[in-house]
């Protein structure tokens, strides 16, 4: 059997689609949980738990590049579709007439984003949180206010903060200071703040292995976050949902394009007839 893997040595900007990107999340939280187990047990324990983020869109698209695939038609290729929007209905000036019609009203609706809890097994209680972001929560207004407030929360708590943004699109969470690159990974010891360490790294670079901070007399644990991603990739078969003959989405830029070019599948020749 062919193992495939991905064709890049970091970050793949394919997984980045708004449409596989909900699966790329939720496969590569779990895969973190079942990497950091190992190494905290048996003073500590991991849970996978939920958050949910009401969002209302009458944008058809906003709503699919939120990642609810139930509004996505997603091809081999990645490709997708919505409907026209909201019909309408329009009564002719000159009827007097009563009409009673069927109407619905817009529903807000649910996501779940799912993230990490690391706790001691002796107290229960919450030592470090990890959050891998998602659109819901760096692009929706309403999701990224909600989601600001609970990160608020941890970082005046006792508790350690690590939080991974594999995302392009969108404006990096707020920090001080500002820097402008592809991805970036904050980890936050409750003891230090407000100092934080900011890793950050554009397309080429293969993801850092990160710290896992914990009670301040155990040593931290490392998460080999590149390799975690790339053994995701390749138990999930992402190869089999991505077109790579297609440009990606979020579009590279010019520079990534051409640097993306040299890993991506040639082009068969055409056969002469």
């Amino acid at each position: 059997m062919t193992v495939m893997k991905t064709l890049f040595p970091g970050m793949d900007p394919y997984l980045e689609h708004h449409a596989l990107w909900p699966d790329v999340h939720n496969s590569l939280i779990a895969a973190i949980r079942d990497a950091i187990v190992p190494r905290v047990a048996p003073n500590y324990y991991v849970r996978l738990e939920s958050r949910a983020y009401v969002v209302r869109s009458d944008n058809p698209k906003d709503d699919l590049f939120l990642g609810r695939p139930d509004l996505a038609i997603v091809s081999p290729t990645l490709a997708w579709r919505v409907g026209e929007g909201v019909s309408t209905a329009v009564l002719a000036a000159d009827d007097v007439g009563v009409q009673v019609l069927e109407a619905s009203l817009p529903m807000p609706d649910e996501i779940d984003h799912y993230y990490l809890e690391v706790r001691s097994v002796q107290t229960h209680d919450l030592v470090t949180v990890i959050e891998l972001l998602s659109p819901v929560n760096k692009l929706d207004a309403r999701g990224r206010e909600e989601y600001v407030e609970k990160r608020r929360q941890i970082i005046y708590s006792a508790s350690n903060y690590v939080e991974i943004d594999l995302l392009r699109a969108g404006r990096p969470l707020p920090l001080s200071p500002q820097v402008q690159s592809d991805y970036r990974i904050l980890v936050s010891r409750s003891w230090a703040r407000p100092r934080t360490q900011l890793y950050v790294f554009n397309l080429p670079a293969p993801l850092p292995d990160i710290p896992l901070p914990l009670l301040p007399q155990d040593k931290e644990r490392l998460i080999p976050l590149n390799d975690i991603l790339h053994q995701t990739y390749t138990r999930a078969r992402f190869d089999l949902q991505i077109d790579y003959s297609e440009p990606a989405v979020p579009p590279l830029t010019e520079a990534q394009a051409a640097w993306a070019a040299d890993y991506l599948p040639k082009p068969s020749p055409k056969s002469e007839e």
